[in-house]
């Protein structure tokens, strides 16, 4: 196997143009072209950034069902069918990158009703082939008000010509099984597409990258007021002296859990670091949670990969002849007679 040489990744931390998805896919693939102009061979986004997180959740009552009606509605018709025209235009831009991409979207069950989200990650190659989607295992409290939960057909780590990929969503790092299936299938690249931010969660992401001795690349959303139109009547229910819905805290983590680039706290921008592919196996020497450090004779874990369908359609059973053959006529008597217990003769 050919060594990999060290490489430039690219963390976008900026806001989408809110609730419009063409406008977003059009600014998500100049921030693209942003990125490979500087070099980056691997650009990750925050989860949900086409069309928009919906933060609206966190500060209307669940009670205001006409708000939050319409606000999903809205959020519906903006989101993205999986494949479909905008999947098509991010690659096209990955392919003139020629760069790997891992973006967050909102994404439409086109598979049933078309009217369900799911929290989704789409997975770029550098010649622009969507080759793999991961949906949210579980949407976080009011979360759950928007997104469905996904299944373990989408949990998986990908080969790629950079190093073994994976994406995981916000608070699924705080599954610690989620984590080691992971860490079981060989992650050395980890994708952690986020909307939460600030010290307790880049703890938890140097925690993540020691423990699984892998490179974070933490790819939070940077929400500023201003982001949101003023038409959107939930905005003023944040406190007049909130200037950033979120203030973001991207960063790049080593797999010695040493911050390499970030945290970009406050500000739209691109946080960039160079990876080594000499720590993907020199930094489990010592430590290596789903190797050497593993005891399978006392821990098993199962996960289950098949897909979750909404409905299954059985064939339909043979006809069945109850009472009258199937030319009308009345059964046979030597048919039920067959059936009959016949008694022994008494004998002198």
């Amino acid at each position: 196997m050919n060594a990999i040489a060290p490489f430039r990744v690219a963390v976008i931390q900026h806001a989408p143009v809110f609730l419009d998805r063409d406008a977003t896919v059009d600014k998500a693939c100049r921030l693209i072209a942003e990125a490979a102009q500087d070099g980056a061979k691997l650009i990750a986004f925050p989860e949900a950034f086409v069309p928009a997180y919906p933060d609206w959740v966190w500060v209307l009552a669940a009670r205001d069902r006409k708000a939050l009606g319409a606000l999903y509605a809205e959020l519906v018709a903006n989101s993205v069918t999986v494949p479909g025209p905008e999947t098509a235009r991010l690659g096209e831009a990955a392919k003139a990158a020629g760069a790997q991409v891992v973006i967050g979207v909102n994404e439409v069950n086109a598979e049933g009703s078309g009217a369900s989200l799911y929290n989704t990650l789409l997975f770029y190659d550098a010649q622009g082939r969507l080759y793999a989607r991961h949906r949210k295992l579980v949407p976080t409290g009011f979360e759950r008000l928007v997104w469905a939960m996904g299944d373990g057909s989408t949990l998986a780590v990908h080969d790629t010509p950079l190093g073994r990929l994976c994406g995981v969503i916000c608070w699924e790092n705080y599954m610690p099984l989620t984590r080691y299936t992971h860490y079981a299938r060989g992650a050395q690249i980890y994708v952690a597409a986020t909307w939460d931010r600030g010290e307790p969660w880049l703890a938890t992401m140097r925690h993540i990258a020691r423990e699984g001795r892998v490179f974070v690349l933490n790819a939070c959303m940077a929400l500023h007021r201003d982001d949101v139109p003023d038409r959107f009547e939930f905005k003023r229910h944040y406190p007049p002296d909130r200037e950033w819905i979120n203030v973001g805290d991207s960063a790049v983590v080593n797999p010695d859990g040493a911050l390499i680039a970030g945290p970009l706290h406050a500000r739209h921008g691109i946080v960039t670091a160079e990876i080594d592919p000499g720590q993907y196996a020199g930094s489990r020497w010592m430590f290596d949670a789903a190797g050497h450090y593993a005891r399978p004779d006392l821990f098993q874990l199962t996960v289950r990969a098949a897909p979750r369908g909404f409905l299954g359609v059985e064939p339909e059973p043979a006809a069945v002849v109850t009472g009258r053959a199937s030319n009308g006529a009345k059964p046979r008597a030597k048919a039920v007679r067959a059936h009959r217990k016949t008694k022994p003769r008494r004998t002198r």
